[in-house]
């Protein structure tokens, strides 16, 4: 049966040691798993689990067109070799907290499982909101100019904003959705890596004022465009992100897109403690560490600036 986040939060040690709460390796890289797995972007990226919270990732590839002509008897004394390179990644230190009175307890209609009910709601938001801050993260948010999401987004430089400045962008300049804008993107991604792995990330809304657009045009104009071109422009599929921005659209390899984790993943719980037992409470955290990267900047096409337009 598999071990869930709702039995990893409910079997944790009501105790006030220092090291209660620590995961097994393999129960923080099963909770970590399906955390992510919550959105559909997070169930599509990769994922990296380390030891230390900052550090290098290897990267190892190959050159084109290294095959060579034969000639018998010969040998020209030619050798292929690797490319080796690394990524670095600085895990940043996250929380969760949240706490229950004992009072819900008694009362709601689920009685003690309520416990995993809330906890299955955590865990699921703790996996939104991370997938949501490797989108839109970005520490460079001037501190003076406080919105209500900057104390969130400051934790991290998000894959949109590393994209806009080591990817390829494309300039929309606020014009609504068209034909045009999909291969512009196409122009801007260099041909080594459109091997079919590539797809387009956009919000929801963004895929229904395209297939708007297209229906508009169906009607007035009489146009003949395919249905596989309206769900998939040059035949490349969509990834719908709720958490997405309206004004942009990434065209890369999922894949391409990394999570990285440690293994010191900590879930604790306390019923115990004066304060607990004063304020008739059960108290509760989730703390982990994530950072997120981008393999190959330059297998990245960004574009900004669009109108989406009612």
């Amino acid at each position: 049966m598999p071990y869930s986040t709702r039995q990893i939060v409910k079997d944790t040690q009501t105790t006030s040691t220092v090291t209660s709460g620590l995961l097994k390796p393999f129960q923080a890289k099963k909770f970590l798993q399906q955390t992510f797995d919550s959105s559909v972007l997070g169930s599509l990226v990769s994922r990296e689990t380390r030891t230390e919270r900052t550090g290098e990732i290897d990267k190892i590839g190959i050159d084109r067109r290294i095959l060579r002509k034969k000639i018998e008897n010969t040998d020209d004394g030619k050798r292929q070799g690797m490319n080796f390179s690394k990524l670095e990644y600085a895990c940043k230190s996250l929380r969760l907290p949240w706490e229950i009175t004992e009072e819900t307890f008694r009362e709601n209609i689920e009685g003690e499982n309520y416990e995993n009910i809330v906890a299955g709601m955590m865990t699921k938001q703790v996996g939104l909101d991370s997938i949501d801050l490797c989108l839109n993260g970005d520490e460079s948010i001037d501190s003076s100019v406080e919105t209500q999401d900057a104390d969130f987004l400051k934790i991290d430089t998000g894959w949109i904003k590393q994209a806009s400045t080591s990817g390829h962008v494309v300039d929309n300049a606020k014009k609504n959705v068209s034909v045009d804008m999909w291969f512009d993107m196409l122009a801007a991604m260099p041909t080594k890596y459109n091997t079919g792995n590539l797809r387009w990330i956009c919000n929801p809304l963004t895929i229904q004022q395209w297939q708007k657009k297209l229906a508009n045009g169906d009607f007035n104009n009489g146009s003949t465009i395919g249905d596989a071109f309206r769900k998939a422009p040059g035949d490349i599929e969509f990834i719908k992100e709720p958490m997405f921005p309206k004004d942009s659209i990434m065209l890369c390899d999922p894949k391409n897109l990394h999570i990285v984790n440690t293994y010191n993943v900590k879930i604790r719980k306390d019923a115990t403690s004066k304060e607990a037992i004063m304020q008739d409470k059960r108290f509760y955290v989730i703390h982990f560490d994530m950072d997120s990267i981008i393999e190959e900047p330059d297998a990245v096409v960004l574009l900004n600036n669009l109108n989406l337009k009612a």
